[in-house]
């Protein structure tokens, strides 16, 4: 074999392996990511290395201030972090790569994660109406699916907080967001399967059927479920659960900003910020790179109920977008798989080139645009190509 071929060596140390005995349950695995050994043409990987260092620093040079992660065949190529933890006052803090970011809408992949291993256990149907776990919603005929999907045609619980919520110094959660549903019962936007309307309530609305499935707290079914298994330390769900005050500012290094003419201004914490699964999730840029690796090796759930993530789930594709369990997809890059979040001074990029097996992840603390036509011409460019790789696993632990 010549020097530019490469090999790839995959071993898992399995620390911990955990099988239930039920049809559709999946076994956990406490993996340590760093016995992932790949070796690959090192020129190749300088040289995409120093494709990512421009784009990044253009990206920084364009009013970017954030961390990144750029990974190709399984292997991190490239990551930084440029601008300051808060961007007002005199004493700044740079931005470390192991600093946390809210995700804002990029949390719907976890959290739809959390529901597809609760399928995998037997606990629920994606067809099951939402009624049988949420049974004081007052809309019929809206299963699990359409949630994921959002095609529930549900009315977005933002205004109708916004509207009838009387104290805006006291958490809106996601228990108070169904009893204000279940009392007022605001207008649908559409029948449920009728139409794809992205809406948060459907994702809010899964992060409560998740605790009334496990009986735990959804932030701590995530960690035990997904963080804690994949080693994600960094990562945890934002929650104001036992807070009666919102406090002034959320308790967190990376401070969100939102960027004015005359300057940035810190967010300051918001009522609907106790409201989780549509949002609200802090994590790294390595924590996530950790994720999508998971994914694509299946630690979490076997492929044939994983790849179900990234299937439409729309039959037309409205303005050319669609949308399967937490995951976008867009017709004009029909290999691409993606999210983008944008809350309250968080802005958030993931994105898989599955063809190319490519990985790009973002998080900014500022209100700043990210242009995606950048993003794309980055993903796409094969001038400097790794290898591709393929592996196999087989993973038989004793049930």
């Amino acid at each position: 074999m010549k020097n530019s071929a490469f090999y790839i060596l995959l071993v898992f140390l399995l620390l911990q392996v955990s099988c239930g005995k039920k049809s559709h349950e999946t076994c956990q695995y406490v993996v340590n990511m760093d016995s992932l050994f790949i070796n690959l043409d090192e020129a190749n990987i300088a040289r995409r290395a120093a494709d990512a260092d421009v784009f990044f620093k253009a990206l920084a040079r364009s009013g970017m201030n954030g961390t990144m992660l750029y990974a190709e065949q399984g292997r991190v190529v490239y990551e930084n972090a440029f601008g300051y933890r808060k961007l007002t006052g005199r004493h700044r803090d740079s931005l470390r790569v192991d600093d946390a970011f809210q995700l804002s809408s990029d949390s719907k992949m976890f959290t739809a994660e959390a529901i597809m291993i609760l399928y995998a256990q037997g606990k629920l149907d994606y067809d099951d109406d939402v009624k049988k776990y949420i049974p004081e919603l007052p809309y019929e005929g809206i299963t699990v699916r359409h949630l994921l999907n959002h095609r529930s045609g549900l009315p977005r619980y933002d205004a109708m907080a916004d509207e009838f919520w009387p104290d805006r110094s006291k958490p809106f959660s996601n228990e108070e967001m169904i009893k204000m549903l279940a009392e007022r019962k605001p207008e649908r936007y559409a029948a449920p399967d009728v139409t794809f309307f992205y809406n948060n309530i459907n994702y809010a609305l899964l992060a409560s059927v998740v605790e009334r499935v496990s009986g735990q707290h959804f932030e701590d079914f995530m960690h035990d479920n997904i963080f804690e298994p994949l080693g994600m330390d960094h990562s945890y769900i934002f929650s104001m659960r036992d807070d009666t005050v919102v406090s002034l500012y959320m308790d967190t290094p990376v401070q969100g900003h939102t960027m004015y003419r005359n300057g940035p201004e810190v967010m300051q914490n918001d009522y609907l910020n106790g409201v989780m699964g549509d949002k609200i999730m802090f994590s790294t840029v390595a924590d996530i790179h950790k994720y999508l690796v998971a994914m694509d090796c299946n630690l979490l759930l076997p492929d044939s109920i994983q790849s179900e993530a990234f299937v439409p789930g729309s039959e037309v594709w409205k303005h050319g977008e669609n949308y399967g369990f937490g995951w976008r997809m867009n017709q004009e890059h029909p290999n691409v798989v993606y999210h983008f979040g944008w809350w309250k001074g968080y802005r958030s990029v993931i994105v898989r080139d599955v063809a190319l097996n490519r990985q790009l992840i973002i998080l900014t603390n500022t209100t700043h645009n990210i242009s995606s036509e950048m993003l794309w011409a980055f993903l796409s460019d094969t001038t400097h190509q790794l290898p591709a790789v393929s592996f196999t696993t087989s993973l038989n632990p004793t049930p």
